[in-house]
């Protein structure tokens, strides 16, 4: 929707403003004439005609206010919705490198409303004397406002991890390491803060010192000429020197908070151009609604890196996983093992290479195509705030017997009906009123749901008890039995039944067979790893 031009409302203000004053000064100087005194015509004409200016007045003063509000709503909320939007998009490397502060610190509304009042249209000129205390000011009140914000940001940060990790932090009793650290981060920002600040009243001084010069002059000046100007013209002299003080001040304000605080405009603009992901949908390379039918994978030659000017996290990898294989993948931390994973799901696009899906090269396709077709439970379940039906089914797809059917075969019947209100149960944010086991069932149970051709096991059980750790593996061997399925190993026992192991050592495929073979060699890195683990023994 396009709002009138403000513009005019204000004109028309300014223009009732000066109206009401001439008008004024005419009424004051009937005083002088005692027939105009006793007129009371004259003075019901003066008042109702007064009135009428100031009613005019207060409606295009409001009028004018109204639009500006609406146009920086307006303007507050492309801003956002643009920022939103290319933040949601952004690829991973974005927030391996962008602390959780620094995002909330640009999309806080405190920053978003000072954009709103700084459009403030100038209804007088500037004069040379205000101007250049203006740009004095600036010269140093920018750069102050740009290490405000950014000192800022380590603020927003701290709180949210502390935030985060409260029970961890009351757990190992560093309660006063946090509070000390917070209080040294607001220290740190109000060290940055207090000369702006300072910076802001000296500019403010000299604007009032320099008014009140003006006020002066103007009182000399309608006593020297006292003879030749009325009474109502003096007092409108004084009065409009009064208002332009205010003004003039209001105005090198405005326009030096505009300077100063564009900085925050320029912060948010940068988030609006950050680069994102591909596309969700590409309508000429669109899959058939079974792919992938039968669940082949293959790398060929692929190599990648999680962002530009970084080494090669994997490097030249190929591999053939076949339809409904179970294949685990395994190596020393920062292998390349979940960097698989990534690569699969587009998290993380090519340097060189391609990974085909049933004969499709990904990199084709548009990323929600692709990431709906393949189901992960990572090691962290990710759950969030509603009913346990909104977490297994948020998009309402399923019915209630296939929803009661995946939560059986995840296990989790006997824990549901002990629910007062079972699927309706509320779950708090991040699952915090369940165990880390039942969470991990939960996501078990919303992939069961969607019986992908390919599953992909992140770790699933690194954190869950060695009984949790059966039910799961139990459940995917029976449910899973006709997809393949690709699993990072943090427990050996859990893949040591699978067709095929995969063993990363840095970036790079060291070993692909079957754990059989690869046990048998005792030079092989699997057969350490094995050992280590105390799985030797039991194999042979």
């Amino acid at each position: 929707m396009k709002y009138p031009d403000h513009k005019f409302f204000y004109i028309a203000a300014n223009g009732a403003t000066i109206g009401s004053g001439l008008w004024l000064t005419e009424w004051s100087n009937d005083a002088l004439d005692p027939k105009k005194l006793n007129d009371t015509k004259l003075r019901d004409l003066r008042l109702g005609a007064y009135a009428g200016i100031g009613l005019t007045e207060t409606i295009f003063t409001l009028s004018a206010h109204l639009l500006i509000s609406l146009s920086c709503i307006k303007a507050a909320k492309k801003l956002h919705n643009k920022m939103l939007f290319r933040i949601l998009r952004a690829p991973m490397a974005f927030f391996d490198t962008t602390p959780v502060g620094r995002v909330l610190n640009r999309f806080s509304f405190l920053h978003l409303w000072q954009q709103a009042i700084l459009f403030r249209t100038p209804r007088l000129p500037l004069t040379v004397i205000y101007y250049l205390f203006q740009r004095i000011y600036i010269a140093t009140s920018r750069q102050l406002k740009r290490i405000d914000s950014t000192s800022r940001s380590p603020i927003y940060n701290h709180f949210s991890e502390t935030v985060n990790g409260s029970t961890s932090i009351r757990a190992f009793g560093a309660n006063q390491y946090f509070i000390e650290e917070s209080n040294n981060r607001v220290d740190a920002n109000h060290i940055c803060y207090y000369p702006s600040f300072t910076a802001s009243r000296w500019l403010s001084i000299r604007l009032e010192f320099l008014g009140n010069c003006i006020v002066f002059l103007s009182a000399i000046f309608a006593v020297i000429y006292r003879n030749t100007l009325s009474p109502g013209m003096a007092g409108l002299a004084i009065s409009y020197s009064m208002s332009i003080t205010s003004i003039l001040s209001m105005f090198v304000n405005s326009v030096t908070n505009l300077e100063t605080n564009i900085v925050s405009i320029e912060r948010i603009i940068e988030y609006t151009k950050t680069p994102t992901e591909a596309e969700l949908f590409d309508e000429n390379n669109k899959p058939n609604p079974q792919w992938p039918e039968s669940g082949g994978i293959v790398f060929n030659n692929y190599s990648t890196r999680y962002r530009e000017g970084l080494d090669l996290v994997l490097k030249n990898i190929t591999i053939d996983i076949k339809a409904n294989e179970k294949v685990g993948i395994v190596g020393r931390t920062g292998a390349g093992k979940s960097s698989l994973t990534l690569a699969l799901f587009r998290l993380i696009e090519p340097v060189d290479g391609t990974i085909s899906i049933d004969g499709i090269d990904i990199k084709r396709l548009g990323l929600y195509d692709l990431r709906s077709r393949i189901t992960v439970i990572p090691q962290d379940p990710a759950l969030f705030t509603g009913t346990l039906r909104v977490n297994l089914d948020p998009f309402d797809q399923y019915s209630d017997s296939e929803i009661w059917r995946a939560i059986e075969s995840a296990h989790l019947k006997t824990f549901v009906d002990t629910l007062e209100n079972g699927l309706s149960h509320q779950i708090s944010e991040g699952g915090e009123n369940l165990s880390v086991g039942q969470k991990q069932l939960v996501c078990l149970a919303r992939a069961l749901l969607r019986r992908s051709k390919i599953l992909v096991l992140d770790e699933a059980t690194a954190a869950v008890d060695m009984e949790t750790d059966d039910l799961i593996q139990e459940t995917i061997r029976t449910e899973f039995s006709s997809s393949t399925i690709v699993t990072i190993a943090h427990r050996l026992n859990t893949i040591i039944d699978y067709d095929r192991v995969l063993v990363m050592d840095k970036g790079m495929v060291a070993e692909f067979d079957s754990p059989k073979h690869l046990m048998a060699k005792t030079d092989s890195i699997f057969h350490s790893m094995a050992k280590e683990a105390n799985l030797i023994s039991k194999t042979e």
